[in-house]
């Protein structure tokens, strides 16, 4: 797929189309990302941001286990749209509609204790887009601050949402990342879609920038 191609349109025209919950991503339980959250033991007041959240729930997890400071990127409206209104209070929430691989706003993002990027990074194709998502996050994650992958995994699915993807195993994310980012943990996890059964094959990894 060409970097040319409307990402924003597609995006616009899926969350505009669907429920959330009929999305072939969606998790009612986002339970491995809390999970590997849980293990960098971060204090409350850590700024996390969720790259390519989409209408995810695990916003809300966030908020009901005590984190306040949660900023959410997507670059459809309408994803977002969805998810500020499935929340009840989104106090100390931030919300912006911009392209990671093409970042305007987001140049201005404060620098973050945890950035998370679920089943966001293997749409990018083109090595200009793959660059542009990598310098940014290099240029905003804390020195001692964490990185969160889940992408589709070597040997699963070559498509989504129509859209082809790049499949990663923890060495081509580590190889990305660079000597500054340590790899502390990374498993295989076999994602069942909540109401059809439709099975994926993701690659989780937990990163930590070194001091």
């Amino acid at each position: 797929m060409s970097s040319e191609y409307d990402f924003q349109d597609h995006w616009d025209k899926a969350y505009h189309k669907n429920s959330i919950e009929d999305l072939g991503w969606y998790e009612d339980d986002p339970k491995a990302s809390l999970e590997l959250i849980n293990k960098c033991n971060l204090s409350k007041n850590s700024m996390i941001f969720n790259a390519g959240a989409g209408a995810t729930e695990l916003i809300k997890k966030l908020i009901d286990s005590g984190y306040h400071d949660i900023y959410i990127n997507d670059i459809s409206k309408s994803a977002l749209d969805k998810l500020k209104y499935s929340i009840n209070n989104t106090d100390g929430l931030s919300f912006v509609v911009d392209d990671l691989t093409n970042p305007t706003d987001l140049l201005n993002l404060k620098m973050v204790d945890l950035w998370h990027d679920r089943a966001v990074l293997h749409f990018f194709l083109d090595q200009i887009q793959q660059d542009n998502y990598f310098n940014l996050l290099k240029s905003k994650v804390k020195d001692g601050g964490y990185v969160i992958f889940s992408e589709f995994a070597i040997g699963g699915a070559k498509k989504c949402c129509g859209l082809d993807i790049l499949n990663y195993n923890e060495e081509m994310l580590l190889d990305r990342l660079g000597n500054d980012f340590a790899l502390i943990e990374s498993f295989n996890y076999l994602y069942i879609h909540p109401s059809n059964g439709n099975t994926r094959k993701y690659i989780y990894t937990l990163f930590k920038r070194e001091m």
